[in-house]
């Protein structure tokens, strides 16, 4: 249960202007709860930069009258936090699962943040009625990952949940093997999901369902409210950003690992960081989560299976739409604009100022060069910010990423013949290309070097690599060894790291 606070520490507790519009959709959609805190909790990570998003001053997490530490592991609260796990179902692996809902997190509040309104969430602070089998905890290794990566991607410029914080405890907690546990502190404008409106919609709830749509319309869609079709012009916006937030996914390499339609979030965030990964050498038949035998969410897929679990939303919004052509056309958006979009990622990538017909190809022809010789995703296309277009020019160390040194240099040929069509410079173009190919990204390699350190109770390894992720594009020139490492191939012992859902 929560601690109870003393009246002196309620009333030092921050000033944060607390909303808590969820609450007024009413007891269908949540229960009301308090957490299971951690004994013993300490810091593991702390995250500035959400920190200041929520508006908190620098010294938060160390004043000893605000009990942040005790507030963020699950024993304590501050005026105005109104805990809640909320109910939703959904598709797992292509399968109705039926009831889901929030089995280890609960939702603190809503803050009146700086820069909008945000909500606060903690992951793995007990049993919720959702938790069916599980046990409600998150361990440190889990917590470390999620943390490390949904700040990268912040960085990264991809529409990302946050993460404010993570607290260890030796409470064991038993998975593969006994772990310790941890809570991981979430940050978001909405932590709301596809299977939200899934579930109202299979139980035959259409007020409740109704009453969800009205919400989100009118706290994140307001547009839409004036469209001559509200829910199938929200359908469509939902769309629209799930077709961007793919695009960015397929772009930087990265793999989710478990895109079921309860972690789809309906703002088109990366939301629940699991058994996630990015691509180390190129293969687009990737499966990142270990669990996923079948390879349903396999690198290359998962455009497709955003569009599958579009489908799903739509067909759960069918009682609000009416009309079943209509929602199919709400659709419709995204089988253009996800490669449209991921077309000009990849412009801005290979460093092309203009649009021009054969680019597509030009660009598939270097990927299935890396897919065949299973160049370093990454490494490669850092490597090509520098790429010599003069003719005959070697461009030798990218050149050395590949096997099919022949079929390599026919594609230089092209590629530079092209650059020197638009006049591109070599130096500005260089420039614009290393600010979106970073140069450090968080490998499964790397999460694992910070992760043995915290389990030995040793956290600087989640610090220094949480400032360089911030900064994923700059060459750190001068960081040393550890960190120039860290931008390097992964050692041989990285493709034994096996994630799944546990993680």
């Amino acid at each position: 249960m929560n601690a109870v606070l003393d009246d002196s520490v309620q009333r030092a507790g921050p000033a944060l202007a607390w909303t808590q519009r969820f609450h007024g959709l009413g007891p269908d959609f949540y229960t009301e709860l308090p957490a299971q805190g951690l004994p013993d909790p300490h810091w593991v990570a702390i995250s500035e930069t959400c920190a200041e998003r929520l508006g908190l001053p620098p010294d938060w997490a160390q004043r000893p009258d605000w009990a942040a530490l005790q507030v963020f592991s699950g024993n304590a609260l501050w005026p105005g936090m109104r805990p809640l796990a909320s109910i939703y179902s959904g598709h797992q692996f292509g399968v109705w699962a039926g009831q889901l809902g929030d089995g280890r997190a609960l939702w603190l509040g809503e803050v009146d943040a700086p820069a909008g309104p945000l909500e606060i969430q903690l992951k793995g602070s007990g049993l919720t009625p959702y938790s069916r089998m599980g046990d409600g905890r998150a361990v440190l290794r889990s917590c470390i990952r999620e943390f490390l990566c949904s700040e990268a991607m912040e960085a990264l410029s991809i529409p990302t949940t946050r993460a404010l914080a993570v607290t260890g405890s030796p409470l064991p907690v038993r998975r593969e093997e006994i772990e310790t546990a941890a809570v991981c502190t979430r940050v978001a404008e909405s932590f709301i999901r596809f299977g939200h409106f899934e579930h109202f919609a299979h139980h035959d709830q259409p007020a409740a369902l109704r009453r969800l749509a009205d919400f989100v319309i009118e706290r994140y869609y307001p547009d839409c409210a004036d469209a001559a079709q509200p829910y199938a012009a929200l359908l469509e916006a939902v769309a629209r950003r799930t077709a961007t937030l793919l695009a960015q996914w397929q772009a930087v390499g990265f793999c989710h690992g478990v895109m079921n339609t309860d972690n789809m979030s309906i703002l088109g965030l990366t939301i629940d960081y699991g058994p996630f990964g990015f691509l180390d050498a190129f293969d687009p038949g990737h499966i990142c989560n270990h669990s996923d035998h079948a390879g349903r969410y396999a690198f290359a897929r998962q455009p497709n299976v955003a569009f599958w679990n579009l489908h799903a939303l739509a067909q759960a919004l069918l009682p609000l739409i009416g009309e079943p052509d209509a929602a199919l056309a709400a659709l419709e958006p995204y089988r253009t604009e996800f490669p449209a979009a991921l077309l000009s990622a990849l412009r801005a990538k290979f460093g092309l100022a203009t649009a021009q017909e054969g680019d597509r190809e030009l660009v598939d022809d270097l990927l299935r060069l890396m897919a065949q010789d299973r160049a370093d995703y990454t490494i490669t296309f850092r490597r090509l910010t520098a790429f010599d277009s003069a003719e005959g020019a070697p461009n030798s160390a990218l050149r050395d990423l590949f096997l099919d040194r022949p079929a390599f240099d026919a594609w230089a040929r092209r590629y530079a013949a092209r650059l020197r069509q638009e006049g591109s410079d070599d130096a500005a173009r260089a420039l614009r290309m290393r600010r979106v190919n970073p140069k450090f990204i968080l490998r499964n390699h790397l999460a694992e070097l910070a992760i043995r350190d915290a389990q030995a109770g040793e956290f600087g390894t989640v610090e220094r690599l949480l400032k360089v992720l911030r900064r994923p594009y700059d060459e750190h020139s001068g960081a040393g060894p550890e960190i120039e490492a860290w931008a390097g191939f992964p050692p041989d012992w990285a493709s034994s790291i096996e994630v799944s859902c546990s993680s």
